[in-house]
């Protein structure tokens, strides 16, 4: 992730007043107008590093790439010929200026510095005279440095997902953006180039359409919050309920004008109110309740920067995700097998708490255990296994547990009868204690393992019912999922000696039994609170992990470090 170095932002009244006169005629001794920006860039940055520019108020640029590139190229400009900008740098700076498309914000490309300098070359060109060539080399090397900024941010992200997600190993290689934009110039356009920076996924697409459809609605005015009031269910009456009209159209989940009256709750209201609660993760039930009175009231700024910031988490993923693989939302509750960009498999999975988060990475799965024995953690086992043990070591062999020794070099069983239980401590615990297959294992009948230094996996579990609530983040941040012998069968189908009746019988044995999968399989295991399904539906969940929170913070002292390192670096330099 390329950032530059700090950059002070000027107003423009004191970039028009520095250059109300950075008017001149062409050079006297002949040379052109790209001859003397040339040599005005090759001055510029003869100077100290970082580079600075004076406009008004010192701007930095990013003293990595700018150095390195111009000197390859003799210290040339590249958006400057000889009458002016060229049509590149024309290309260039529409970009920036629809920088917010993506997600992104214009003034982090020095959009404040570069538009008054774009303003006076302007104005000045249709009568013949030739903007001030020292400024032109100035908005040369702030063009440049913007399509490095932009280019980077494309590809990589405004900040670094590991300081965000611990363990984030999805990242792309950072791209070689000198040899880009040495092809932009050179007749390939800069559109194509830095289109091909922003994440080819199409979730990333579809998600930054309807980030356009958002802005239109908030540059309306947005849509009115509706009071507080009573629980409303079809069939009442209501005023609130003409605003509950308004609402649901202008987010599209009502297409239809009602043609009852505006107070009246009837079943097309009812329809729309399902549409949106199905999208927003609520119990869909078509009845305004307390929870969807909150979702409805989320102002759309709010929803506009949920959509940013995950299309930020989409330029942190690498290209390819794999022609097929397995993704699984936590924040949504779900599991999806893709193949060929399209969801061929789904259900429900059970996460971690908000104490014991489910991790955000990727991993690739490799093989399967069926009937898993149980090791108990050690944090259960102080809190929780262990005072009944010593209350009653017969609880052991009545729940199906046994302890084995820690060294895991024989399968001898530890007998709970020669240990003398009022001296054992959870640290001084005889060996590992395991609970068998078995129905009640809290790891159910198999165990879909993608080998990750956080020791995570998929499993079955036995605690059916959790699937049926909205929320469903009850584990110790393993993946539960709910048709474990569904998916089995799907990643075994190319295992010819594995048929259903095999499978079935693999999950009732008393021993467990190691499978390797055909081929391994991408698992992507990761956090969308916004995404677009594939029929084209913008969905939203809660940030129950504050994982946008903590995103949005990000964003904020990276922010704050540039001001501070740029007020550093003024008082150094002054």
């Amino acid at each position: 992730m390329l950032r530059p170095s700090p950059n002070i932002l000027n107003s423009t009244a004191a970039l028009l007043i520095l250059m109300a006169c950075a008017v001149s005629p062409p050079s006297a001794s002949g040379m052109s107008l790209s001859s003397q920006v040339t040599e005005e860039i090759r001055t510029i940055l003869a100077a100290p590093h970082p580079p600075r520019l004076i406009l008004g108020s010192p701007v930095y640029l990013n003293d990595q790439l700018l150095p390195d590139f111009y000197r390859d190229r003799n210290f040339r400009p590249a958006w400057i010929g000889d009458l002016g900008l060229t049509p590149t740098a024309w290309e260039l700076l529409d970009l920036i200026r629809s920088a917010g498309f993506e997600g992104l914000c214009p003034e982090d490309y020095h959009l404040l510095e570069i538009e008054p300098l774009v303003g006076l070359e302007k104005d000045y060109r249709p009568y013949g005279i030739l903007f001030d060539p020292g400024y032109m080399a100035r908005l040369d090397l702030l063009l440049t440095d913007a399509f490095f900024l932009y280019g980077s941010d494309l590809m990589e992200g405004r900040v670094d997902p590991e300081a965000i997600h611990e363990g984030w190993h999805a990242r792309p290689r950072p791209p070689d953006l000198s040899r880009l934009l040495r092809e932009a110039l050179s007749g390939r356009g800069v559109s194509p180039v830095l289109d091909s920076l922003a994440p080819p996924h199409e979730g990333y697409r579809r998600l930054r359409k309807v980030l356009e459809d958002y802005r239109r609605i908030s540059a309306l005015g947005g849509w009115q919050a509706i009071p507080a009031g009573p629980v409303l269910r079809p069939g009442a009456r209501d005023w609130r309920l003409s605003l509950l009209k308004a609402r649901l159209r202008l987010s599209g989940d009502l297409t239809e004008t009602p043609a009852e009256p505006e107070n009246f709750f009837d079943g097309e209201i009812r329809e729309g109110l399902i549409r949106f609660q199905s999208r927003h993760g609520l119990s869909a039930d078509g009845v305004l309740g307390p929870k969807t009175w909150a979702a409805l009231n989320i102002p759309v700024e709010e929803r506009i920067r949920q959509i940013e910031i995950n299309l930020e988490r989409w330029r942190w993923m690498r290209q390819n995700l794999g022609n097929r693989y397995l993704m699984v939302n936590i924040a949504d509750f779900t599991l999806e097998v893709v193949e060929e960009g399209r969801s061929v498999m789904s259900m429900p999975v059970v996460v971690g708490t908000s104490y014991r988060k489910t991790p955000v990475f990727s991993a690739r799965m490799t093989y399967l255990e069926f009937a898993p024995y149980w090791t108990v953690p050690s944090t259960i086992l102080r809190e929780d296994k262990l005072p009944l043990i010593k209350k009653d070591p017969g609880w052991l062999t009545r729940h199906n547990y046994e302890i084995v020794p820690w060294s895991g070099e024989t399968t001898e069983i530890i007998d709970p009868a020669v240990i003398d239980w009022k001296k054992v401590e959870a640290r001084t615990f005889p060996g590992n204690l395991r609970m068998k297959p078995g129905p009640q294992n809290p790891l159910g009948r198999i165990k879909f393992m993608f080998p990750n230094r956080f020791a995570v996996y998929l499993h079955d579990t036995p605690e059916r019912y959790l699937f049926a609530r909205d929320i469903r983040s009850y584990s110790s941040g393993c993946i539960r999922v709910e048709r474990p012998l569904d998916l089995a069968q799907y990643l075994l189908e190319k295992a010819t000696e594995w048929d259903c009746d095999k499978i079935l019988n693999a999950l009732e044995a008393d021993e467990p039994l190691t499978v390797n999968l055909p081929a391994s399989w991408p698992i992507h295991i990761l956090y969308w609170t916004a995404w677009v399904d594939e029929e084209g539906t913008l969905q939203f969940r809660d940030d129950f992990y504050l994982r946008d929170l903590d995103l949005e913070l990000a964003l904020i002292r990276s922010l704050e470090k540039t001001k501070s390192e740029s007020g550093k670096m003024l008082t150094a330099g002054s």
